[in-house]
């Protein structure tokens, strides 16, 4: 029975191992996706032509919708493993192991908040980007459909189309950071999962052998009084040496 209940532990460890690696992999394919897609819209906006620029929006909001469906279906899924977890970790005979399990459980669960707050915090970026872009765009078509059909290029019109790029510029220089700061978060994301295997792996060795500790700690002892009884004869023998010598 004990060896069922250890299986059944390691398949739900090995599917939570599982879904975080193809969630770490979903989320930096959309957070490349919302980044790639400020810079299209600034690279389409020469262009003339409406048919392009709508053709390829459309691809990209298709791919942004498609792969948020995907990633809110395996934070779905690693929930239930979560939930699956802790009700193993509550059930009758395995109290000897509950320390080790709960703190498993404990890093599974941040790892799924981790992964969950970064998903929200890129889809809000990347909306209120599209959402900015849109204004701007409309506001842009409404100039110019100002100038074709007034002719007019006074100088009100030119103000107001300089105001216009210095916004649009500003935009820029803002969405520039928020991909910087996301990459910085990635990597920090990234080092904070090494950080907390290392530890987990620490934990479960010092767990399963609590005889290395008793050894170490007895090899520190032992170390400890050679020291002191060295130092006692050299001492001794220091004394010796100059009383001799006064003598």
């Amino acid at each position: 029975m004990a060896g069922g209940n250890s299986n059944y532990w390691e398949d739900l460890r090995k599917q939570a191992r599982q879904l975080e690696n193809e969630l770490d992999l979903k989320l930096v394919s959309f957070s490349k996706l919302c980044t790639s897609y400020s810079s299209s819209r600034d690279g389409r906006r020469g262009d003339s032509s409406d048919t392009t620029p709508l053709l390829n929006n459309s691809t990209q909001d298709r791919m942004f919708d498609t792969m948020s469906v995907e990633i809110e279906q395996l934070l779905a899924k690693l929930t239930g493993v979560n939930d699956k977890m802790a009700e193993y970790t509550s059930a009758p005979g395995v109290s000897s192991l509950n320390a080790a399990l709960m703190h498993t459980l404990q890093r599974h669960r941040d790892i799924l908040q981790d992964y969950t707050h970064e998903y929200h915090k890129t889809k809000a970026n990347f909306l209120a980007f599209r959402e900015r872009e849109d204004l701007l765009g409309s506001v842009r078509k409404d100039i110019e459909t100002y100038k074709s059909g007034s002719g007019v290029n006074n100088r009100r019109t030119e103000l107001f189309l300089k105001e216009h790029e210095h916004l649009r510029n500003s935009d820029r220089l803002i969405d520039d950071t928020i991909s910087i700061a996301m990459a910085t978060k990635e990597n920090m994301t990234s080092q904070r999962g090494v950080l907390k295997s290392i530890q987990s792996k620490v934990n479960t060795l010092t767990n399963r052998f609590p005889a290395i500790n008793n050894l170490i700690q007895r090899i520190n002892l032992r170390k400890r009084r050679d020291s002191l009884i060295l130092g006692g004869v050299i001492g001794v023998c220091t004394i010796l040496l100059l009383l001799y010598a006064f003598h």
